[in-house]
C-alpha cells in the first residue's frame, strides 16, 4: 500500500464514508486515480476492488488517467452558448493543441466539457484545476494559456494580489457575486450570529420547532416542504444518533444564489445548521459541498473554526452544557442528481449517487440509516433570521401561503444579471422590469426541469408556492433567441445527469432529444407530438427520482406556452411511414448487419474446417 493511501485512510479513520474524500485527495496529489490506488484503498476499507470503481467511475470530476497538468472544465449552458460558448471553446483547442475529451501530447492540458458550474450571470466561464475564470472571450484564452504554458500556475493568475485562500477578499477576487437586489433576510442588515445560536439553543427543542412552523417556512430547495414539520418528523423518529445536512449541491443550469449566499453570509447557514441539530437532537451536520464550488472550502473551514473558537461548535454549544455539535463539510464530485436528498445521502456514505426508493423517508432513515433533516442552503439561512426577528415578523411577509421572501439567480438576455431578493407575490412583470430584461419572450422559471413561460401571456403571474414557485433560477430569452434550440439543450442536459438506474428516464430521455431534434430538423409529424406525450408520462410516472418526473418539462411546458413553435415545424405524414423514418439509412443498416453476420458464418466455417 502506498504511503499517501496509508496516510488518507488513517486520516480519515477508515471510514467507508469517506471514500470520495479521499478519490479527491489522491486526484489532487497523483494527477489522476491509479489501480494501486483503488486497490489499496479498497484493501483499507475492506472493499472490493469494484466497490472502489464504482464510486469512481459515477463521478464528472474523477478520472481514472492523466487528465492534464491543467484540467480544463469549460461549462456547456445555454446561457454560455448565447455568449459566445461556440468561439471560446474553438480558441481553447487551438490554444492548447488538443480537442475536447482529450489531453495534450506533452500532458500539459486536459479540456472537459461539464454542465453549469454556479456562475451563468458571468458565462462563458471555466474551471482550471477547480479555479473559476469568467466573462471568457478567444483573447482572454489565448492569454490564459498562454500563462499557463510560461509556468504561471491558475491559482496565481487568478489571484494577482496574493490574498490568502482562506479569506473573502480571495473569494472575491476570483469572481463577482452580484448581489443586485438585497432585503430583509439577506446580504443587508448584519446578523448577531453570537446572539441568535445561544439565545436559540436556550430553547426546547420543540420550541424551536413550533417557531420554525409558526414562521411558515417552507424548503427552497424545490419541494416546498414545511421545515417545521421536517424537523418534527426526525425529532419524533426512533433513534439516538441524527443528522443534519445542508445541501450545498445546487447544479441546475441558471442558479446560483446558493453560491453567494456562502460567500457572503456563511455563518448564517452554519447558524441555521445549529439551531436545526438543536430541534432534532443531533450532535453532527454536514454541508455537502457541490465540487464546482471547491474553491470555497478553505474559506468555509476558516469560518467554521471561529465558530468552534467562539463556543458556537463543539462541546457546549452556545453555552448549553447538554448540546455538543459540530459541522464537517463534505465535497461532491459532479453529479447533478447529488441534488436529490436520497441520492446526496448516498453520496455522503461514499457511494454513487443514486436515488432511493422511498419511504423509507430520509427524516426516518437517512445518513447510515439514522433520521436525517436534509434542508438546502437558503432555507437554512432563512432560519438564523427568523430566531432573529420572530416567527411572526417573517410569517407577515410574502403571502398566506409563501412566507418570507425568495432569492432569484437571473441570468440570460437582461441587463443586470446577478442576485436579487424579492418578497413572494411580485409579479413576473414586476421582476422583469427590475433585472432590466431586454426584449423578452421567454422566462424560464426554476431551470430545466421548471417551467417555461410566455411573458406576452403571463407577465402578471406572481411569485409563489401557488404560481411561479421558483426554485432559485430565472432565465429570460429574447425573440431573437430559437426556444427549440434552448428545449433540446435542456433536454440534453437531462440525458447526460441521468443516473442511468431506471430505464424509463436512461433511455426515455434520449428518445425525447430524438424527438426534439426530429421537429427542430422539419421531419416529425403530428404522431410524434403524441408519442411525446404518451413517452412522458411514462418517464415521470416510472422513474424513480425528481429528475426522471422534471426531465419532460422543458418540452411540455414550453409546448404549452408556445404550441406555434411545434406546429409550424411539423409535415405532413405521406403514406404508412412517418416522415422521420429514413427508408434508405435503415436498408444501409440492414445490409451491413447482414454482410457482418455473413462474415462470421464464413469465418467460423473455415474455423471448423481446420
Amino acid at each position: 500500500m502506498s504511503n499517501n493511501v496509508e496516510a488518507l485512510l488513517s486520516r480519515y479513520l477508515y471510514r467507508r464514508e469517506r471514500l470520495i474524500d479521499m478519490l479527491i485527495a489522491i486526484q489532487e496529489t497523483e494527477g489522476f486515480i491509479s489501480d494501486s490506488s483503488v486497490n489499496a484503498l479498497a484493501s483499507g476499507l475492506n472493499l472490493s476492488p469494484l466497490d472502489v470503481r464504482e464510486t469512481l467511475s459515477f463521478y464528472h470530476f474523477l478520472h481514472d488517467s492523466p487528465a492534464g497538468k491543467n484540467t480544463i472544465y469549460l461549462a456547456d449552458t445555454v446561457i454560455a452558448r448565447m455568449k459566445g460558448y461556440d468561439d471560446v471553446k474553438a480558441a481553447l483547442e487551438d490554444a492548447t493543441g488538443c480537442q475536447f475529451g482529450e489531453v495534450s501530447e506533452d500532458g500539459a492540458f486536459g479540456l472537459y466539457d461539464t454542465q453549469c458550474i454556479g456562475l451563468s450571470d458571468q458565462e462563458p466561464a471555466m474551471l482550471v484545476n477547480g479555479i473559476p475564470f469568467t466573462d471568457l472571450t478567444p483573447d482572454k484564452i489565448k492569454m490564459l494559456i498562454a500563462a499557463f504554458k510560461s509556468g504561471v500556475s491558475p491559482e496565481a493568475l487568478a489571484n494577482p494580489d496574493d490574498h490568502p485562500e482562506h479569506s473573502l477578499a480571495y473569494i472575491d477576487g476570483l469572481i463577482d457575486a452580484n448581489i443586485r437586489q438585497s432585503g430583509p433576510i439577506f446580504f443587508g442588515e448584519p446578523l448577531d450570529i453570537d446572539s441568535v445560536i445561544r439565545d436559540a439553543v436556550t430553547l426546547l427543542p420543540m420550541e424551536v420547532i413550533d417557531a420554525t412552523s409558526t414562521s411558515k417556512l417552507r424548503g427552497r430547495g424545490g419541494a416546498g416542504f414545511s421545515a417545521g414539520l421536517k424537523w418534527r418528523l426526525c425529532h419524533d423518529a426512533v433513534g439516538e444518533t441524527k443528522y443534519v445536512i445542508c445541501n450545498a449541491d445546487e447544479g441546475e443550469p441558471g442558479t446560483f444564489k446558493d453560491r453567494v449566499i456562502l460567500t457572503k453570509c456563511p455563518e448564517q447557514v452554519f447558524a441555521g445548521m445549529i439551531i436545526a441539530g438543536h430541534a432534532i437532537g443531533a450532535r453532527e451536520g454536514i454541508l455537502y459541498l457541490r465540487y464546482e464550488y471547491r474553491y470555497l472550502v478553505p474559506y468555509l473551514e476558516t469560518t467554521l473554526l471561529s465558530l468552534r473558537e467562539r463556543g458556537l461548535l463543539g462541546t457546549g454549544v452556545g453555552g448549553n452544557p447538554n448540546y455538543h455539535f459540530d459541522i464537517r463539510i463534505q465535497l461532491g464530485a459532479g453529479a447533478y442528481i447529488c441534488g436529490d436528498e436520497s441520492a446526496l445521502i448516498e453520496s455522503c456514505e461514499g457511494k454513487r449517487g443514486t436515488p432511493r426508493v422511498k419511504p423509507p423517508f430520509p427524516v426516518h432513515q437517512g445518513f447510515k440509516g439514522c433520521p436525517t433533516a436534509v434542508n438546502n442552503v437558503e432555507t437554512l439561512a432563512n432560519v438564523a433570521r427568523i430566531f432573529e426577528q420572530g416567527a411572526r415578523w417573517y410569517e407577515a411577509m410574502g403571502t398566506a401561503e409563501s412566507a418570507g421572501t425568495r432569492l432569484i439567480s437571473v441570468s440570460g438576455d437582461v441587463e443586470k444579471p446577478g442576485v436579487y431578493e424579492i418578497e413572494w407575490g411580485v409579479t413576473l412583470k414586476d421582476v422583469l422590469e427590475l433585472v432590466g430584461a431586454k426584449n423578452p419572450r421567454v422566462a424560464q422559471i426554476s431551470g430545466p426541469s421548471g417551467e417555461c413561460v410566455s411573458v406576452a401571456k403571463d407577465e402578471n403571474r406572481v411569485f409563489s408556492y401557488n404560481d411561479l414557485s421558483c426554485n432559485g433560477s430565472l432565465m429570460v430569452f429574447s425573440y431573437e433567441r430559437n426556444l427549440l434550440d434552448i428545449v433540446r439543450q435542456f433536454i440534453h442536459f437531462f440525458v447526460e445527469e441521468s443516473c442511468g438506474i431506471c430505464t424509463p428516464c436512461r433511455a426515455g430521455n434520449v428518445e425525447l432529444y430524438n424527438k426534439v431534434s426530429l421537429i427542430i430538423e422539419g421531419r416529425a409529424v403530428e404522431q410524434d407530438l403524441d408519442e411525446i406525450f404518451e413517452w412522458s408520462k411514462i418517464i415521470r410516472g416510472a422513474s424513480r427520482c425528481g429528475l426522471g418526473t422534471t426531465s419532460p418539462k422543458p418540452i411540455l411546458t414550453s409546448l404549452q406556452a408556445f404550441p406555434e413553435e411545434y406546429k409550424q415545424k411539423l409535415v405532413e405524414q405521406n403514406g404508412p411511414l412517418l416522415a422521420s423514418f429514413d427508408l434508405n439509412a435503415a436498408l444501409h443498416e440492414f445490409t451491413v448487419a447482414t454482410d457482418t453476420l455473413q462474415g462470421t458464418e464464413t469465418t467460423q466455417t473455415v474455423e471448423v474446417s481446420k
